[in-house]
């Protein structure tokens, strides 16, 4: 039971007692996982476009751009941390009195991967810079004291900090004149796909903690870019809603409590991130991580994908939007029913219910008004070259509804030997490049909340203050937070997923001038 004490700090935290009930049910309840039928694959869920046909919707989306709205959406919360985990395991491990650094280095791949690409990382001359403040002899002192240095700079609270800064605040690419963080490139890529009339519109979800950061390099980098691109830049910002965050309750099923009896309520994931997605009043939005950014030289490259996703969700649209006002008409015939019939199974990767074959005119009439009128994402996906993990594929609902589904790893019961076999038939995985159609019709926009699958959360341990806890995640942005959309999957090439999950991702040569 919850005391006046708890209701007041749920009622503070934005939250809902039947919401928190809600979501203790959910974590009790176990988590629910999905029910794959088969890997989407080319042909069979997954479009190929061979290049006339990538030129032809590269085209169509050149050839509306100016006449619909359009805004690049970027997670970007994420601090860095992470990207720095194996150099805070070196500061706390290695020792010079007892090993050589080359000794250590042996032991640890990403180490010596790390000092051979030092002089390549971005940052560099900012830590070069930095020791010389203080250690002007730097250069005589060993190699194991230069290393020690230059990660203690890198890392340090008092130095630069970087762990502590969100990835988009990060030296990404270091070009002739300039070093150029995540965030700086993000607004460059923008000009060359997510443009209308001159105007860039960017919105960045960030933590609440680097709002100023955030602000400050806008104001930096803004001016210069916006006369180099001739380009006006629009860019907004939001947080992760605290009344998204999920109750953590102990290994027993009970309230985790602080030591002075409070609540724990903890961020509920990227799944939160749709309530942000659904305040922005936009005809198409481009989606992609913070960390997938290369430099401009390749950037053309790979923005030209992301202009043929669009295109392909245009033309789509188009067309469902054609075929939706022609449902409206009372004097619609069976031969039109018919061919929208056989839109939404080809086109829109709908599977009928089963008892749709004895529907009236009527019937269908509204079942495939209900299945056309709804949000549309196109994703690309890139070919599996490592172990498959969370991607594309066709799953079944409690409600026995087939559709087209990104499903994570940790959605996937691998225990079960039917759905491992199906995972390791997987040829392609999600690589988060997706476009977005948000309006209906009418030019209404649709309400995302309504297009969510509340169970497809996440059940996961955590630690905290030492004690187990079991902490529930929201439906991930483009996992069941986008179930109930309709899904065209495009495979796109490799060349277009270059993520940085640790600082060495930089040495690529996706990053590399």
């Amino acid at each position: 039971m919850f005391t006046d004490q708890d209701i007041q700090q749920i009622d503070n935290h934005g939250l809902t007692i039947k919401k928190v009930n809600a979501q203790i049910d959910l974590i009790k309840s176990g988590m629910i996982y999905s029910n794959l039928l088969e890997a989407a694959t080319i042909g069979n869920g997954i479009l190929k476009k061979d290049k006339q046909q990538q030129q032809d919707c590269i085209d169509f989306f050149e050839n509306k751009r100016d006449q619909i709205s359009v805004i690049k959406f970027v997670p970007a919360s994420g601090a860095a941390t992470r990207m720095f985990k194996f150099l805070f395991q070196f500061l706390n491990e290695y020792d010079e009195t007892k090993e050589s650094i080359e000794a250590y280095s042996e032991k640890n791949k990403l180490m010596l991967e790390f000092l051979n690409g030092l002089e390549k990382l971005p940052f560099y001359d900012v830590v070069r810079t930095k020791i010389n403040e203080t250690v002007p002899n730097f250069d005589s002192l060993s190699l194991a004291k230069q290393s020690v240095l230059f990660v203690k700079t890198l890392l340090d609270e008092n130095q630069l900090n970087y762990s502590f800064y969100p990835k988009g605040l990060l030296p990404f690419h270091k070009y002739e004149n300039q070093v150029a963080t995540a965030f700086r490139e993000h607004l460059l890529e923008a000009t060359l796909y997510a443009l209308s009339n001159s105007t860039a519109n960017l919105h960045f979800t960030i933590s609440e903690a680097h709002k100023n950061m955030f602000e400050n390099e806008l104001k930096r980098v803004k001016g210069e870019l916006e006369k180099e691109m001739n380009t006006k830049f629009n860019v907004s910002f939001s947080f992760q809603n605290k009344s998204t965050d999920t109750i953590a309750i102990t290994s027993k099923d009970e309230f985790f409590r602080t030591e002075d009896g409070k609540l724990v309520f903890r961020p509920s994931g990227h799944g939160a991130l749709i309530e942000n997605l659904n305040t922005l009043d936009y005809d198409l939005i481009f989606i992609k991580n913070i960390d997938n950014i290369v430099v401009l030289e390749q950037n053309i490259e790979v923005s030209d994908y992301k202009k043929m996703l669009a295109g392909v969700l245009l033309q789509i649209q188009r067309q469902a939007f054609k075929y939706l006002n022609n449902l409206e008409d009372d004097e619609i015939s069976e031969d039109e029913v018919n061919n929208i019939e056989l839109f939404v199974i080809n086109r829109m990767n709908v599977e009928l219910a089963e008892a749709y074959k004895d529907y009236t005119l009527e019937e269908k009439r509204t079942y495939l008004y209900s299945k056309l009128n709804r949000p549309i994402r196109v994703c690309g996906m890139v070919k599996n070259e490592g172990e498959p993990g969370g991607g594309p594929f066709w799953v079944k609902d409690a409600d026995g509804v087939v559709s087209l589904q990104i499903v994570e790893f940790a959605q996937i019961d691998i225990e079960i030997q039917s759905q491992k076999e199906i995972v390791d038939t997987a040829t392609h995985f999600n690589p988060t490049d997706l476009v977005c159609g948000v309006k209906n019709y009418k030019g209404e926009k649709f309400d995302l909340s309504k297009y969510v699958d509340p169970k497809a959360a996440f059940i996961t341990m955590k630690s905290q203050n030492g004690v187990d806890i079991k902490a529930l995640e929201l439906p991930g942005l483009w996992n069941g937070s986008m179930a109930d959309w309709n899904s065209i999957f495009v495979e796109i090439p490799v060349s277009t997923f270059n993520p940085v999950k640790t600082v060495n991702d930089l040495l690529k040569p996706a990053h590399q001038v």
